[in-house]
């Protein structure tokens, strides 16, 4: 079946499923295969209630409600692809090591005071996620947002490809996913991608000029420049970052050219937000700065900022009993980790413990970066430090000061018998550590 074709049947069934246990009305099911699952094998049962499924496995397709094709995951991009071709709609990529969420949440709440916006889900960045993010855009949506993730070079490139982005932003660049991308030059090369695409198309990217990395990568020549040194189309000040982080902005076109000085007195650009940590100062920053480009009013920008509450493991705050927890477990890597733990240290916070679990992905660096960790932290005054994971594990008999455990199950067991009360607690680490199942016993 041609993609056109299929576009017209998508067209009168305009909901994508993957997972035959979330099957909605007037959708089509996308039997995607996994390492570990068939979609092929629950395509019969998801007809139960989608009217479509497309397939690529010939057994499988026993009547005219199956779609066959020769893959399923080639099909999904195509015709996410052709869909965003019959859009006449800015969308904005957004791609880099840390902050990609939080600042696609922040753009995506300032935007939708005005716009009918379409966004990521969650953190649904991938191959897969793109399209199905794509294919949730109609004729009403008014503008994109699409977050993009990577994990080796080339990514970046074909998911631009797809989704064709007019405008896009990179947060920063990090080590992250240094098992596939290799090095940090590597990473670089990577997140790059997103520019290159910029500048054969001639879009636009929105660039931290405070990041002297970014300006390495050769961003193309439309570009709006965001910081807080420098001159930039959109000046930033940090005000505070004792626990919530507190901000100015505003645009060069409140810049008084007599006497060259900001006028930073205009309540309506300064923001108190709900979010941990100065390493956000140039997420939010970001998202303000794409607002006002895209006309949203200050007022606008300022109650959309303040009112976001982070949630799923990402500097959350959370308040248990006698103890205060900043729950951030839902990515690391060794850039994020410094980070993180640089602004705990900095708030005016009592009793500090760190829980830190293994950071994942880092291929043959691993050793050394988490090594790194532990020397970065062994000689400030945090009340108790505990590492998760076997990559920390590995250390335990080089660090004596530190409390080693293999998985958050060992943990649990400890605070079972030694609880941690009137504590000011840092937890981070990447998701697959589980670090979350620890705020039931603090």
């Amino acid at each position: 079946m041609k993609i056109s074709e299929l576009y017209n049947i998508f067209l009168k069934h305009p909901y994508i499923c993957t997972d035959s246990r979330k099957i909605i009305d007037k959708s089509i099911f996308f039997a995607l295969k996994g390492d570990n699952f068939n979609g092929n094998r629950y395509a019969i049962n998801a007809l139960d209630k989608c009217n479509y499924a497309v397939v690529d496995e010939k057994e499988f397709a026993v009547d005219n409600r199956f779609i066959l094709v020769e893959n399923v995951l080639d099909t999904l991009q195509k015709l996410a692809k052709y869909h965003r071709e019959q859009l006449d709609l800015p969308i904005l990529a957004i791609t880099g090591t840390n902050g990609k969420t939080t600042t696609k949440e922040l753009i995506n709440k300032i935007l939708a005071t005005q716009f009918n916006v379409v966004s990521t889900s969650g953190n649904l960045n991938n191959h897969i996620g793109v399209p199905i993010t794509l294919l949730n855009m109609n004729k009403d949506t008014d503008i994109g947002v699409v977050e993009m993730g990577a994990n080796h070079i080339g990514e970046i490139k074909e998911l631009c490809e797809i989704a064709q982005p007019n405008y896009g932003v990179i947060t920063n660049i990090g080590k992250a996913h240094l098992e596939g991308f290799g090095s940090l030059e590597g990473v670089k090369k990577a997140k790059s991608e997103l520019y290159q695409f910029l500048i054969i198309n001639k879009g636009l990217a929105f660039v931290n000029n405070d990041n002297e990395i970014l300006e390495d990568l050769n961003p193309p020549a439309r570009v709006i420049f965001y910081g807080s040194s420098g001159f930039n189309h959109c000046q930033g000040k940090l005000i505070n970052s004792d626990l919530f982080l507190q901000f100015k902005w505003m645009s060069t076109e409140d810049m008084s050219f007599d006497d060259d000085i900001f006028d930073w007195n205009n309540n309506t650009r300064s923001i108190k937000t709900k979010i941990f940590g100065a390493f956000n100062f140039e997420n939010a920053l970001a998202a303000a700065c794409i607002g006002n480009h895209f006309g949203i009013s200050e007022l606008n920008i300022k109650n959309a900022i303040e009112n976001y509450i982070p949630s799923n493991k990402r500097s959350q705050l959370i308040k248990k009993q006698s103890n205060t927890i900043i729950l951030d477990a839902y990515n690391a890597n060794p850039t994020s980790m410094k980070e993180a733990i640089n602004a705990f240290l900095k708030t005016k916070l009592e009793n500090k413990i760190i829980i830190l679990g293994d950071m994942l992905e880092l291929g043959s660096k691993s050793d050394i970066e988490h090594s790194l960790i532990t020397i970065f932290i062994e000689k400030m005054n945090f009340k108790k430090v505990f590492l998760i994971g076997e990559c920390f594990y590995d250390l335990n008999t080089h660090y004596k000061g530190f409390n080693f455990f293999k998985n958050v199950e060992e943990l649990i067991g400890f605070m079972n018998i030694n609880p941690i009360k009137s504590s000011s607690i840092l937890i981070k680490g990447s998701r697959k550590n589980g670090l979350e199942k620890l705020i039931e016993y603090l």
